[in-house]
């Protein structure tokens, strides 16, 4: 054992390692989008869960690593949850605890070339299995899915438009895999190289295979974001006279935030009246988002209510996919503690029950969400197939400014966009506010944190359909697949083992007090 590995004889000198190894990833997220990192980020987590002794010890190191990357890439949620958020990493983290003894199960010792061959297949899969499970909403959604991080490689939107960032999370994996294998495994390295190939000549089909947005024509809209305003009253105000700017600039649609509207408009038919009177001087249907317990039934929703220039439209979509903790507590009988220690929900919002397409007039049909229902991406691919021309997305991250938390949601719209080869807008409060074309390219500037202002965008839109809006979700199906075809192979492999080892050879029994082929003489 070198001087190393002796270190890392203490299981908590190990444990420490490994979660932070596992956190390494996070620094190709926003905010310091070292996007390239991603492709070796994987390597001293898969390296140091390879010297595992055991397979226990194994999942031991997963479950840290996963750990480390939970609590990193949710940390600007500590002033909110406090030390709830190392529960929750805890138990996110656990999901990994598998995958760690199925990269030891696949890549201790010296491989075979078939097993590396299967780790690089398996391995990926297993990943996706995770993100499948952990992007279940009660769990808290698929923030932070890895291929998340390429959000701005061209190639790589690509290939979402064909597989989703499944995809891209499947690819990044496998070429973790084959490096990990390069570096560490030098008997393994053929293999490893035909990865490695098979990864480049992927991309570069999707590249060249996948079908581009059809052009059509373009649609002005204009987001505004009033930033950091305390107080309902305030902040209508301040969008009130933000959004009377945009008079005479021909846009189609005014997007205002989540949470720009903090009272129920059938409840305040004033402060509809006045929406509705900036319709009129903008000569465009405005956007809003109502935050309020409802008049016309119980409990507070947070809604995308579109008002024109005769008042409320009836378009309305009520928010589906609530934020655990944030807007509900799952199980608050047993977990409403979560209030005495940090900044959870004092009570549960109600859920929308179904997706809505608004036409907001001028020939346009868009597809609102909610918040970080735009990590989401079947919500946006339903939509995409629904009819809706521009996807939207408002947002509000006013209690996160000074953290990574902005700039890691106004990336994700460049994914669903890509996905569903429909352009996007991501309207917020406080910032960052940006909009995507169809093949997930920034238009125009972001409007950073700092900003309060409104903002016209010249929006392309696309016709046609994506093979992800196609065809779905079947990488991760495809993943799945391959997990259940390599336990049924193992199982099978185990089973043919144990039938056919030779019995052990047992002498036949003495009786004290004769042989053993004629007992008692």
């Amino acid at each position: 054992m070198n001087t190393f590995g002796h270190w890392l004889a203490s299981p908590w000198r190990r444990t420490t390692v490994a979660a932070l190894a596992g956190a390494l990833p996070l620094l190709a997220f926003p905010a310091p989008s070292l996007w390239w990192l991603a492709y070796v980020a994987l390597v001293p987590w898969l390296a140091l869960i390879r010297s595992a002794p055991t397979a226990k010890r194994a999942a031991y190191d997963g479950w840290a690593g996963g750990f480390g990357f939970m609590v990193g890439m949710h940390h600007w949620l500590l002033p909110s949850l406090s030390v709830f958020i190392f529960v929750i990493g805890a138990l996110l983290g656990a999901l990994w605890a598998p995958w760690g003894a199925l990269v030891r199960h696949f890549l201790a010792g010296t491989p075979s070339r078939g097993r590396t061959a299967a780790a690089v297949v398996v391995l990926p899969s297993g990943w996706l299995g995770i993100e499948l499970v952990r992007s279940w909403q009660g769990l808290g959604g698929p923030w932070g899915v890895l291929g998340a991080s390429q959000w701005e490689v061209e190639p790589a939107l690509r290939l979402a438009s064909v597989g989703g960032v499944w995809l891209i999370s499947f690819l990044i994996v496998a070429l973790n895999v084959c490096v990990a294998v390069l570096v560490t495994i030098r008997a393994s390295r053929v293999p490893a190289v035909a990865g490695l190939v098979a990864t480049a000549a992927v991309t570069s089909a999707a590249w060249v295979g996948a079908p581009r947005p059809d052009s059509g024509g373009t649609t002005r809209i204009a987001v505004v974001q009033p930033g950091v305003v305390n107080g309902p009253d305030q902040r209508f105000a301040r969008e009130e006279q933000l959004t009377r700017d945009l008079a005479g600039k021909d846009v189609d649609l005014v997007v205002w935030g989540e949470s720009s509207v903090g009272f129920d408009l059938g409840d305040r038919p004033d402060l509809a009246r006045r929406i509705a009177g900036l319709s009129q001087e903008t000569g465009a249907d405005i956007l809003v988002n109502v935050d309020a317990r409802r008049s016309d039934k119980p409990g507070i929703y947070k809604s995308s209510v579109l008002v024109g220039p005769d008042g409320l439209t009836g378009d309305r979509y009520d928010k589906m996919r609530l934020v655990p903790f944030g807007e509900y507590i799952p199980a608050r009988s047993l977990l409403g503690w979560a209030t005495s220690v940090g900044k959870a929900a004092g009570e549960n919002r109600r859920h929308g029950s179904q997706q809505v397409v608004m036409d907001v007039g001028h020939d346009l049909k868009v597809g609102p969400m909610v918040c970080f229902e735009s990590a989401f991406p079947d919500m946006s691919r339903h939509l995409a197939e629904d009819g809706a021309q521009v996807l939207i997305a408002q947002s509000a991250t006013s209690s996160f400014q000074e953290s990574w938390a902005p700039e890691q949601h106004a990336s994700l719209a460049a994914l669903r966009a890509a996905e569903t080869g429909r352009p996007m807008v991501h309207s917020t409060l406080t910032g960052v506010s940006a909009v995507y074309d169809a093949s997930g390219r920034r238009v125009g500037r972001w409007v950073g944190t700092d900003a309060s202002t409104s903002r016209v965008y010249d929006v392309p839109l696309a016709d046609g359909t994506t093979p992800y809006v196609r065809f779905g979700d079947w990488t991760v199906h495809l993943a799945l697949l391959v997990l259940l075809a390599w336990c049924a192979t193992d199982g099978l492999r185990t089973l043919r083992l144990r039938r056919t080892a030779p019995e052990p050879r047992v002498p036949p029994a003495r009786t004290a007090h004769g042989s053993p082929a004629r007992p008692g003489r």
